[in-house]
């Protein structure tokens, strides 16, 4: 296992980026590789931070839901871009990479190990690969209107414009298509490959991944685990004390989308439970067939 050997940490400036799908134990490993770091050469380095990679543990109050880590389970090691956006506002991946970026350099300069470690495969790239966003502007009317179609609408309108890029993208995020048709109609052109300037630092990857099956029971367990926490609950405070529209809830996904349906009588408990777990693993499939894509990773 990776934790055997951590030598080759100690002779260079590193950060390690923990990935893998849902449900694969990332965050308490992330914090057991902290810990370890911490008890290694103290003239040389100070142990490791933690950079959550979570689109969706990023905003305040979705606690259950995304699973995120709580202070005891932290065990001492701070842990960055938590808690730090509202859920009524949309917070985009270019926030991300900035925020990250600075947490990079902080942790680096204090000389300690960053430890970048989540499931969303797309905040992890844009910021150890450097990416540059085009800076195209927000059509508010176009993307009013874009915002009405359905995901499956919006995907075969992209299928049309650009097949190409209609092969890369998430179909069921519904943000993400309206953003890139909103870029086809106001560029004209079909969305570029994004220029890259990787970060000047070497990028430890490490992949984690049970095998299907046992991810597969992980995902059932820990969904009764959280529903018996108070899941459910902690979606209904968000609308009720919040005032998260459920429109709003349903776009985050997964346990918030299915749940908001759920306490809308859209859907029988037994459907939500039974959906969102269905949902869930598939989430998982989506998130290994991004990261299979770095053959720098290795998995264990």
């Amino acid at each position: 296992m990776y934790l055997n050997s951590l030598e080759h940490i100690y002779m260079k400036q590193k950060i390690i980026a923990i990935v893998g799908p849902t449900a694969s134990g990332k965050s308490d490993y992330a914090v057991t590789v902290a810990l370890r770091l911490a008890q290694g050469k103290p003239n040389k380095i100070r142990g490791g931070e933690i950079i959550s990679a979570d689109s969706r543990q990023v905003y305040r109050g979705m606690d259950i839901g995304t699973g995120k880590i709580i202070i005891q389970e932290m065990q001492g090691i701070t842990h960055h871009l938590l808690d730090i956006a509202s859920p009524k506002r949309q917070f985009t991946v270019v926030q991300y990479q900035k925020l990250a970026n600075q947490a990079i350099e902080k942790i680096l300069k204090e000389g300690k190990i960053p430890i970048l470690c989540g499931g969303t495969g797309l905040y992890i790239d844009a910021v150890l690969e450097g990416w540059k966003f085009p800076k195209t502007p927000i059509d508010k009317v176009l993307r009013k209107k874009l915002e009405k179609e359905s995901a499956e609408q919006l995907f075969l309108q992209l299928q049309k414009l650009d097949p190409k890029f209609a092969k890369k993208i998430d179909h069921n995020n519904k943000r993400r298509l309206v953003r890139a048709l909103e870029i086809i109609h106001t560029t004209k052109e079909t969305i570029q490959p994004l220029k890259k300037h990787p970060l000047p630092y070497t990028i430890e990857y490490i992949g984690l991944f049970p095998g299907w099956d046992t991810l597969k029971e992980k995902i059932h367990i820990r969904l009764e685990s959280r529903i018996k926490e108070g899941m459910v609950e902690e979606v209904e405070h968000l609308h009720k004390k919040e005032n998260i529209s459920w429109k709003r809830l349903e776009s985050f996904g997964l346990e918030y989308k299915y749940i908001a349906l759920y306490l809308q009588d859209k859907l029988s408990y037994e459907e939500m439970k039974n959906s969102l777990e269905m949902a869930i693993f598939h989430y998982a499939k989506r998130q290994m067939t991004w990261f299979k894509r770095n053959k720098q990773i290795k998995w264990y």
